[in-house]
């Protein structure tokens, strides 16, 4: 039977609310950040849940493993994602 390291990485998230769509790119002006644009307002959570489904389909993992560290009200939020890669 084949086993999985987990891996984890770290991620600093710019989001920009009520896009017309949704986007996810490199950051133009600081390395290792990502922009996200959503659709939804940051009302009641939301913009956040809006977040995690968007991230979890650019990394090709289950919601679940999409975690927000830091940043639950800012527009700067720090993102964990958990993924497993063949030993």
């Amino acid at each position: 039977m084949e086993k999985k390291e987990s891996l984890e990485k770290k991620l600093w998230i710019h989001v920009t609310t009520g896009s017309k769509t949704q986007k996810v790119r490199k950051s133009k002006t600081e390395q290792g950040r990502l922009e996200v644009k959503l659709q939804s307002r940051p009302i009641k959570g939301e913009a956040n849940k809006e977040l995690i489904e968007v991230l979890s389909q650019f990394f090709g993992v289950p919601k679940e493993y999409i975690e927000i560290l830091k940043g639950l009200k800012s527009k700067n939020k720090l993102i964990n994602v958990k993924y497993y890669s063949p030993k």
